[in-house]
């Protein structure tokens, strides 16, 4: 039996820019760190004929063609398996919450799968063919971030050329820089589920069209990713705190579905029980909220708990996808 595991995301800047309807003219830049919620996926050898694939509901078939679950189904073919399967999925996380659960899904599918077949890759490998199945073969409209932050793990910065080409620069934090931003990153959970790609999909429809304030909007929120990169490095986590205000100020002028009036209240709570600044996690609309604060997180927390928010403690994971069991 093969176990991976392969862990979900905070997007820490620039986030967006790595679709496709952006970097191709533009280039794209954005900061993610992966956190200890993770994807697992159990892989084994059937005895019986037939695939069984569980997840929020359980397949039996006899042929890959036959399987509903979109990336099982993609990753067996890519991967080109020819045994019966069984396949098992556990999530640490729900989805449809805006922490790249789906792509950090497909690594962790893939990672196992060539595991199985005893087939060394590189983590690139695991992100690029996460990416394949996800964008180009079931034409989600999502970008690179989320394949790529799962399969390295860590905490870096990610530059994508007009040719999708991504480069990876791991962030050189101090160990007190990153403590730190584990004690006063806080996340919790709004329990509102979202459908991203509808947001996505109008996102991109507009940056096609080049309609003005998305692309200066998508300008500013690079500009920032990179001023993130540089407030992190220099231990400057004040400055970071108030970059992600000014992120989420700017990412609500994309479209009118990434706020709504129980977010905007509850961000407004937030930064008036001591949050220097926030966002909601992927493209908005509800799930995971984070927010950064330095001497008032006890404040914050009551204040979240009182609005029915769960918070989620975490620690940043360095080792992305991996294999945890192979027997």
């Amino acid at each position: 039996m093969i176990l991976s595991r392969t862990p979900v995301r905070l997007p820490l800047g620039g986030g967006g820019t790595d679709l496709a309807s952006y970097y191709s003219r533009f280039g794209g830049f954005f900061v993610s760190a992966a956190i200890d919620k993770y994807n697992y996926i159990a892989v084994k050898r059937r005895f019986e004929d037939g695939f069984r694939i569980s997840y929020s509901k359980t397949e039996i078939v006899d042929r890959i063609e036959d399987i509903q679950q979109p990336i099982i189904r993609e990753a067996l073919k890519l991967v080109d398996v020819r045994d019966y399967l069984e396949i098992v999925s556990i999530a640490d996380v729900p989805g449809r919450a805006g922490m790249g659960g789906s792509s950090s899904y497909a690594v962790g599918v893939l990672n196992a799968l060539h595991s199985y077949k005893m087939e060394n890759v590189s983590r690139q490998t695991l992100a690029e063919e996460a990416c394949r199945i996800e964008i180009d073969i079931l034409k989600e409209p999502i970008g690179k971030q989320d394949q790529y932050v799962a399969a390295f793990g860590g905490i870096n910065c990610y530059e994508v050329e007009r040719d999708g080409a991504v480069r990876v620069d791991p962030l050189q934090l101090s160990s007190h820089s990153i403590a730190e931003l584990e004690s006063n990153l806080l996340l919790f959970y709004t329990g509102i589920k979202r459908n991203a790609s509808q947001i996505l999909e109008r996102q991109k429809r507009d940056e096609e069209k080049g309609v003005k304030h998305v692309i200066d909007s998508m300008h500013k929120i690079k500009e920032i990713g990179y001023e993130v990169r540089d407030a992190l490095k220099c231990g400057n986590l004040h400055h970071f705190g108030e970059l992600l205000d000014l992120h989420w100020q700017t990412k609500k002028n994309l479209s009118n579905q990434v706020s709504n009036e129980r977010i905007d209240q509850i961000y407004e709570i937030a930064k008036r029980s001591g949050a220097l600044g926030g966002k909601i996690m992927g493209a908005g609309g509800g799930g995971f909220f984070m927010f950064y604060s330095e001497n008032e997180k006890d404040r914050l927390r009551k204040a979240m708990s009182r609005e029915g928010l769960k918070e989620v403690r975490f620690r940043f994971d360095f080792e992305g996808s991996k294999i945890i069991l192979n027997l």
